[in-house]
């Protein structure tokens, strides 16, 4: 299989545009990859403007990112949260001040046992951000996607590290620590691990303790596929114990969602001949897997 790239979804209400701004305008190495807007069919479908952007695809510090104008569906929430560790406190207090501007503080950007300063906190569109000092040797990926097994996941977050590096290729469990006794969850359950899955970081973590959320729409992770092989594989795995949804989207076992697309989808759509893209985009509407040979032929009409 070729090499998976994992991207970060974010489902926003109409805001992507002016939230990508905002976030690049805090990361340095950041950009706008591609902006896609509604057509006639998806406009109908979604109740959007025609012509209004659908999604931007965007980097932040080199790490890619996608955003959607998808409507008032789904709320982000701290199930899934961007983790981000400088080397001095400069850089903490700076990223800090801004985002959480609007936003509220979830932990107190203070000193603690792992940190010299870390805080927590969620942003005036409501992600949620972990910023902390580190050592240099242990930056890597400046931005790592954290997920919080909560609720009745409590228990499973060992589980899902074996689950998610056995499905992606040239993948390792880095780093596992475990609460001790008397930290306020059960003795032996994942305080922390990070794992690598084909080259893209995961941070996973898990709570026993009340939480009003739970894994939602609002954050996805697409996985890029080169072929039909590839999408059936990551299809079938995930949705074995798991849910299909539509266009290309599905829940794992965990309730975490995902999206299998090919790139020869986002070829077709971007395709200049808004006839061709648009009888694209009306096939894949009514797809829950993504099939290439169906997207081809309705791009030829």
């Amino acid at each position: 299989m070729a090499y998976q790239t994992i991207t970060p979804f974010l489902w926003f209400d109409n805001q992507a545009e002016e939230a990508v701004n905002f976030y690049m305008s805090l990361f340095k190495n950041s950009k706008i990859i591609n902006v896609t807007r509604y057509n006639e069919t998806a406009a109908k479908a979604s109740g959007k403007e025609a012509g209004s952007v659908m999604t931007v695809g965007f980097e932040l510090n080199g790490k890619k990112f996608g955003a959607l104008n998808g409507g008032p569906i789904f709320k982000f929430n701290p199930s899934v949260s961007f983790t981000i560790t400088f080397e001095t406190e400069k850089e903490v207090d700076k990223l800090w001040v801004e985002l959480i501007k609007g936003g509220s503080v979830m932990m107190d950007l203070q000193k603690y046992d792992w940190s010299e300063k870390y805080g927590w906190l969620q942003d005036k569109y409501g992600i949620s951000w972990q910023i902390s000092i580190g050592t240099k040797e242990n930056i890597k990926n400046v931005i790592i996607p954290s997920l919080l097994f909560t609720g009745g996941n409590f228990g499973k977050a060992e589980e899902a590290l074996n689950y998610y590096s056995s499905l992606f290729k040239n993948s390792e469990i880095c780093v596992i620590a475990r609460y001790e006794k008397d930290e306020g969850n059960s003795e032996g359950k994942i305080k922390y691990s990070q794992c690598n899955l084909n080259g893209n970081e995961f941070i996973i973590m898990e709570s026993g303790m009340e939480h009003l959320f739970a894994f939602n729409e609002a954050i996805s992770f697409v996985v890029n596929c080169e072929s039909q092989e590839e999408v059936d594989y990551f299809w079938d795995k995930f949705t074995e114990e798991g849910a299909e949804s539509m266009c290309g989207w599905l829940k794992d076992k965990y309730g975490l969602s995902w999206q299998i697309v090919p790139s020869t989808l986002i070829d077709l759509l971007g395709d200049s001949d808004p006839e061709k893209s648009q009888r694209v985009m009306t096939a894949m509407l009514q797809m829950k897997k993504i099939v290439i040979d169906d997207l081809k032929k309705a791009h030829k009409g």
